[in-house]
């Protein structure tokens, strides 16, 4: 199946269950897709003891996963395009939900 997750909070908790369930389903051979819109492009900063996101993120890239993130939302933070955290467009957004079996938001 083809999934296509869009996180757009900046809760903790959320983001965090959000990249443990993209997980779970590449570990079912799911081809999954995160966009980051609003504050989701935020979700490095949440990291903590507690909710180990960036690693989870990590772990998604490394099997196969693919993030992208809302340009706009970026730039209006004035973060940086980085690997974590790439920099794209409301097109690919428009791409991953045309192509997606599935979406889902947290």
């Amino acid at each position: 199946m083809k999934l296509g997750i869009i996180i757009y909070s900046n809760d903790k908790e959320i983001v965090w269950n959000g990249f443990r369930f993209a997980n779970f389903a590449l570990k079912n051979k799911d081809t999954v897709k995160i966009f980051l819109l609003a504050k989701g492009v935020e979700y490095e900063s949440l990291d903590s003891e507690q909710f180990d996101i960036v690693e989870q993120a990590r772990y998604f890239m490394k099997n196969g996963g693919i993030i992208f993130a809302c340009g706009t939302c970026v730039k209006l933070r004035k973060f940086e395009n980085s690997e974590m955290c790439p920099i794209s467009t409301m097109e690919d957004l428009y791409n991953i939900v045309s192509e997606s079996d599935k979406m889902l938001s947290f």
